[in-house]
């Protein structure tokens, strides 16, 4: 799996709620500013020789999806986070954000609960 940058990000977490659609549904789901028709397209062609979506032909019109999940991606990423920021080391991690973002005890029990669940 290859790293998705910002906006294909945006342009996947849009896919990905709606399962799939065409440029102007795409278009509409994002919240703040809307990039132009052309951007999207673009995105979405770079998206499809990653790999990472695909469509299908209706008429004239292209319907897009997502290849891969949501979860299959997040998991890429923390893994990618993991490795590259925090050396490999789960603790690490768990101590960065129970330090940075004022976890309590029963926040960290929960987010060591999960990496339980996900071995």
């Amino acid at each position: 799996m290859k790293q998705l940058t910002k906006a294909e990000e945006e342009v996947m977490q849009i896919l990905w709620k709606m399962g799939e659609g065409i440029i102007k549904d795409i278009l509409n789901g994002f919240e703040d500013k809307q990039p132009a028709y052309n951007t999207v397209a673009t995105v979405l062609k770079v998206l499809k020789k990653k790999e990472v979506v695909d469509y299908k032909k209706v008429g004239n019109i292209y319907v897009y999806f997502p290849l891969i999940t949501k979860e299959d991606y997040s998991s890429f990423q923390m893994k990618h986070l993991l490795k590259n920021y925090f050396g490999g080391s789960f603790a690490r991690l768990a101590a960065f954000f129970a330090k940075d973002n004022d976890m309590d005890i029963q926040d960290l029990e929960e987010l060591l609960k999960e990496a339980d669940k996900a071995k």
